[in-house]
């Protein structure tokens, strides 16, 4: 009898001890889920009114609640009286082998956020990156996936992107395409210029504004050679680079304009010496 009492009154001793801490614990952890729940909800809230990308806000929301709830796990723990500073450093150790065997798949992710947040392109903007061009398909966590203009699918990793040189042919509204268009050398300069010029203001889909541009770029070895530059739509460049190229080739065979290719004069002399 006299041991049950002891272990009675050791039970009582206990529960006076720890009692008390644990149902602080438990109401601190009830709490603190209730509070975690409630800032990752606002968080959202907060992400959607600043126009963050649907794909990222959940990642970031469940980020943000993991973290808070381990933090809160660990702040219970240790009010109960366990011993953390081994856990954590456990945590700790497995966290940096973690972070070491997945360090490209991280900076993937990494990059992948930053992408989502800074908006360097969109899906459906025509990009050049990492050798590729194409149109944006997806953006992923991981990856971004472009269509190519022949429709094939490339999927490129988004820490290099993210990191590396990147072009965005349609970031803006308007864009400047270039031509080269080569006269022989006996062709009238003004009336070659006039053709051209006539042929840019027939084209209602070149602006005016900014004011188009001809110029004599060189005297090349066959041919007198004018850079011509013109201002579009984005969504126009390319039916206007192609459309422009057989327009010109066509006036300037009406007008015996002649376009010249490369060629040799060779040049022969009589020897008369006997």
């Amino acid at each position: 009898m006299e041991k049950y009492q002891i272990y009675l009154d050791q039970g009582v001793g206990l529960i006076m001890v720890y009692g008390p801490k644990l149902i602080l614990a438990i109401i601190t952890l009830i709490v603190g889920l209730w509070v975690i729940k409630s800032l990752a909800k606002t968080s959202s809230k907060m992400m959607k009114k600043s126009d963050m990308d649907e794909s990222l806000r959940p990642f970031l929301t469940s980020i943000i609640s993991v973290i808070l709830k381990t933090l809160l796990v660990i702040s219970v723990m240790g009010m109960i009286g366990i011993e953390m500073t081994s856990f954590i450093a456990i945590m700790g150790a497995a966290g940096l082998a973690v972070g070491m065997a997945l360090s490209g798949t991280l900076q993937n992710f990494a990059g992948g956020v930053m992408i989502l947040i800074f908006k360097p392109y969109k899906v459906g903007d025509f990009i050049e990156a990492q050798g590729y061009m194409g149109v944006v398909k997806e953006i992923q966590i991981f990856n971004t996936i472009l269509l190519t203009t022949d429709n094939k699918r490339v999927i490129i990793p988004n820490a290099p992107i993210s990191s590396g040189t990147m072009i965005n042919y349609s970031s803006e509204s308007e864009r400047r395409v270039d031509f080269t268009f080569g006269i022989g050398y006996n062709d009238d300069i003004d009336k070659a210029k006039e053709v051209l010029m006539s042929i840019i203001k027939a084209d209602n889909r070149i602006l005016q504004n900014p004011e188009p541009f001809i110029g004599l770029s060189e005297l090349a070895d066959s041919s007198v050679n004018f850079a011509t530059r013109v201002w579009v739509k984005s969504e126009d460049y390319w039916d206007v680079f192609f459309a422009m190229n057989e327009t010109v080739k066509k006036e300037f065979d009406k007008q015996n304009i002649s376009i010249p290719y490369p060629q040799t004069d060779v040049h022969l002399f009589e020897n008369k010496a006997t």
